[in-house]
């Protein structure tokens, strides 16, 4: 137990959402003393009545009378909110809900503390977390130990502390915005899995979004994604010394994990640890992933065989590079997780031949890039959403040869039927028809799930029959 790590006795939570919700349920169980400052009166009611604490608008928070020890806030608030702005002014200090749930960890509030492994990055989160439970869980009739993912996959880290039978490995995906509101967070592995733009205005640079993303690798053992150069760039800045190794599509590089001859090695001379053949997502991507996984288990403790074992069972989540329908030698698959240029530059890596169903809303995003540098991947391009003539200006700048197909339906059903029905017109055997729209969905869908699950749906119906 480190005992310079005190529990907090009166604590003000900021913001009463699913995050805010969670980190007042637990302080209270812990017997601290909670006050949850929300700017809904609904949302107040709600808190005092189900959970017994205090409650206060934000706005209505003086610190000068106050005897807050700490301020617990949700990951979704700004740093320049002014409740924290204040709160910091005042001298509070001022976390987040990981950091929190580190903190508990550390004091052996749950018994003795537990092993963290935690994974961040722009694109890949998810997939490679997955990847990186299912190594531990295979590793765990040799090691004892039980792992389970949390954070922003799996259950959350309270009720990973929390669960019984004992989880003693957490396999913990993190967000920028959880990275930032961290302060003593050390875990045992950590890994940066690539960067690239994103959530700028939340963090108000790039530089700022990097550092706070590298925090990851401020434990006992840093991977680092050795192919990409803002994340060794960001590695260097954040540590200078201590273990580091890496992971990379290629060979291995300084003892790290990479790929030879189709096998996941380690080292130099090379040991494998897994096949690299057959992984979902297709492409590169999902190589990276599980070559990061891997690295990181290893690093773990983790046996070949067991690295070995929960690649070979792991199967990707929906939306997320998943191959959805296969007919006539055509390949469907559905990314409608890449909302971003940059997730979309990652699920085309190591394909070829792709009708690409795209659009939505790009928030701002630029896509100049990602059309410049991919669209020798691309046989057609098919359009549709609010933002979709923004990425047909692209192609007319770049790609001005490309097939572009534009979907003017506004009806988000009959948008994605008219869409895969394009793609099937431009399609033959060899080609693989890509969505990933490097845009948001709420345009036209509920989420980019029932985006994906429509997608699914229509690769299905329309080639029945079919010989394409």
């Amino acid at each position: 137990m480190d005992s310079t790590l005190k529990l907090p006795r009166t604590v003000l939570v900021a913001g009463g959402g699913v995050s805010g919700r969670g980190c007042a349920t637990i302080l209270r169980e812990l017997g601290a003393d909670v006050t949850v400052a929300d700017g809904n009166a609904h949302t107040r009611d709600e808190l005092a009545a189900e959970l017994g604490v205090a409650t206060i608008d934000p706005a209505e928070v003086d610190f000068a009378t106050s005897s807050f020890d700490v301020v617990v806030t949700s990951p979704g608030w700004r740093p320049n909110s002014p409740l924290l702005v204040d709160a910091q002014a005042a001298g509070l200090e001022v976390i987040g809900d990981v950091e929190l749930a580190w903190r508990l960890d550390q004091a052996e509030t749950f018994g003795p503390s537990r092993t963290w492994l935690v994974v961040t990055g722009t694109n890949g989160k998810t997939t490679t977390t997955g990847m990186l439970t299912a190594m531990m869980q295979a590793n765990e009739e040799t090691s004892g130990l039980r792992a389970a993912a949390a954070g922003n996959i799996g259950v959350s880290l309270f009720t990973a502390l929390a669960a019984q039978p004992r989880v003693d490995v957490l396999c913990v995906e993190l967000s920028s915005f959880q990275l930032h509101w961290s302060k003593s967070l050390r875990p045992q592995v950590g890994t940066v899995l690539n960067l690239a733009e994103d959530h700028i205005d939340w963090h108000g640079s790039f530089e700022g979004y990097a550092l706070d993303k590298a925090k990851a690798f401020l434990g006992d053992v840093a991977v680092v994604g050795q192919d990409d150069p803002r994340v060794v760039d960001a590695a260097v800045k954040i540590r200078p010394r201590g273990e580091v190794t890496s992971f990379s599509a290629g060979a291995p590089q300084d003892g790290g994990v990479g790929v030879i001859d189709d096998e996941i090695v380690v080292g130099l001379p090379p040991v494998p640890l897994a096949s690299a053949k057959g992984i979902e997502p297709a492409g590169i991507a999902g190589v990276l992933d599980a070559c990061a996984a891997a690295a990181v288990a290893h690093a773990a403790g983790a046996s070949a065989a067991s690295i070995s074992a929960g690649l070979a069972s792991y199967r990707v989540d929906s939306h997320r590079g998943q191959v959805v329908h296969d007919a006539g030698g055509v390949t469907f698959i559905d990314n409608s997780k890449a909302t971003n240029p940059h997730a979309v530059e990652a699920a085309l890596a190591g394909l070829s031949n792709v009708i690409w169903i795209a659009g939505g809303q790009l928030k701002g995003a630029e896509v100049d890039d990602l059309i410049s540098n991919h669209h020798t991947a691309m046989k057609a391009a098919v359009l549709l959403g609010q933002d979709q003539e923004i990425i047909a200006e692209a192609i007319e700048r770049y790609a001005p040869e490309l097939a572009v197909i534009n979907i003017a339906e506004t009806d988000g059903e009959l948008a994605m039927q008219r869409s895969v029905a394009a793609a099937i017109q431009h399609a033959e055997a060899g080609d693989t028809v890509l969505l990933a729209p490097a845009a948001a969905s709420l345009d036209m869908y509920s989420g980019m799930g029932e985006r994906g699950d429509l997608f699914a749906t229509y690769a299905r119906q329309l080639c029945q029959g079919e010989e394409l």
